[in-house]
């Protein structure tokens, strides 16, 4: 059986798909090294949780200040 020759679509369709390819693990990449960056930093990590934080609310409510 004698191979075939490859359809000219078919070379387009694959470099789009190692372009798609790089692409997407460029974004992995990038992800992942904004992770390691926040984890290492160190700072002090507060997520939106729907819990009210006393430091969040001003202490007096008539004037808005915390004091």
């Amino acid at each position: 059986m004698a191979l075939r020759t490859e359809h000219e679509l078919h070379q387009r369709r694959r470099g789009r798909n190692v372009g798609l390819g790089l692409v997407l693990a460029a974004f992995v990449v990038l992800v992942f090294g904004l992770s390691v960056v926040k984890v290492t930093r160190g700072d002090p990590m507060q997520g939106f949780d729907h819990v009210v934080r006393p430091e969040m609310a001003p202490a007096d409510p008539a004037t808005g200040g915390n004091g």
